[in-house]
């Protein structure tokens, strides 16, 4: 009996492992996306600027837009709340010493930190309102990007924020960030 439930179990088991029974290579649903949906999700921006939609703004138009759709979050003028970050702050003569900071007093906001203002823009664009990523136009985004960058002093209020001005704004930090080739990562400027 021991020997027939064995046997019936290395059949069975054989069976079961049929090289028929393989999935398919095509499942039979869905279909390939067109190019106008790959479109709409290829939204990246480069630092220096490829992929930045046509639009403009202005600190003056971005700072309803902020009052609007952002300072529930990040505080009314950028100082950040408990729930996000501060936005707004930067050192002093933006004298900040990155090569001896500890990093406990690092204060990262757009003006002290960030190495592109392209990236700023990218981020937005993506990530926010943090409630409904994606619903800005490219000039709400374009003003809002002017607003945070006139409130940290990087550019006058009435800068024209557009494709072609953002990545040619030096951001503060931009020469103390280097490329990270794995061999010497802890480098710092």
């Amino acid at each position: 009996m021991k020997r027939a439930l064995a046997l019936s179990f290395v059949l069975i088991t054989a069976a079961a492992c049929n090289r028929a029974d393989a999935p398919p290579s095509r499942f039979g649903f869905g279909r390939a996306a067109t190019p106008a949906e790959i479109q709409t999700l290829d939204i990246d921006v480069g630092p220096d600027g490829v992929g930045l939609p046509a639009g403009q703004g202005t600190a003056v138009s971005g700072a309803p837009v902020y009052a609007a759709k952002c300072a529930t979050c990040h505080g009314s003028a950028g100082e950040g709340t408990p729930i996000a970050a501060a936005l707004v702050g930067r050192i002093p003569n933006d004298s900040f010493n990155y090569a001896t900071s500890t990093g406990g007093d690092r204060r990262k906001t757009v003006g002290s930190w960030w190495p592109h203002a392209t990236t700023l823009y990218d981020y937005i664009r993506r990530a926010m309102p943090f409630d409904k990523p994606g619903t800005l136009t490219p000039d709400e985004i374009y003003a809002v990007t002017a607003f945070l960058l006139a409130k940290n002093e990087i550019v006058k209020d009435d800068f024209v924020i557009d494709v072609t001005s953002l990545p040619a704004v030096k951001m503060p930090s931009r020469d103390r960030f280097v490329a990270d080739d794995r061999e010497k990562s802890n480098r710092v400027r």
